[in-house]
């Protein structure tokens, strides 16, 4: 497996080449299809007259709210500590999902959905949701193969991008 490296970053094992790209590209095409859904033709987003305000954007603020505290938290926790190797990180939002830079994004995405509650943009959080899954698994495989039975402990005990609330028993 040959994964991308951040250069500058040591600390960490790899990611999937296409992932960063992959991102920027699903969060234009997203808020394309958002926007022109929402705000100019309107052809999925009749939920939204239904639906007051005082609903929606509540809704929208509980999905919101955790992925701004588990990406912020998650990157503050990669990014913020200069380790000479790559070492596995459980402590903090990685004890409630093993990816929380992606689960806070999926919450972010079906948040801004929320909003509106345009259907089109809801879909289109389905193909965002399989990304995050594709590209997790791939640095899982990473992961695994760097840290060995430790990381496999660490899987089964915390949920891949949504928190297991029924924990396997030993």
């Amino acid at each position: 497996m040959n994964p991308k490296r951040h250069s500058g970053h040591p600390q960490l094992t790899g990611e999937h080449p296409y992932g960063d790209l992959g991102q920027l590209i699903l969060i234009f095409l997203f808020l394309g299809i958002w926007i022109t859904d929402s705000f100019i033709w309107h052809y999925s987003d009749f939920l939204m007259v239904v639906v007051p305000d005082y609903i929606r954007i509540p809704l929208a603020s509980l999905a919101i709210i955790p992925g701004w505290y588990l990406t912020r938290n998650g990157i503050k926790t990669i990014f913020g500590v200069k380790r000479a190797v790559p070492e596995m990180v459980t402590e903090g939002v990685f004890g409630i999902v093993r990816h929380p830079i992606y689960a806070g994004a999926i919450l972010f995405y079906l948040g801004v959905s929320f909003t509106t509650l345009s259907i089109a943009s809801t879909g289109f959080c389905m193909l965002v949701i399989l990304f995050y899954i594709v590209i997790s698994r791939y640095e899982e495989k990473i992961l695994t193969e760097q840290f060995g039975g430790d990381y496999l402990n660490y899987k089964n005990k915390v949920g891949m991008l949504f928190p297991r609330f029924f924990r396997p028993g030993p």
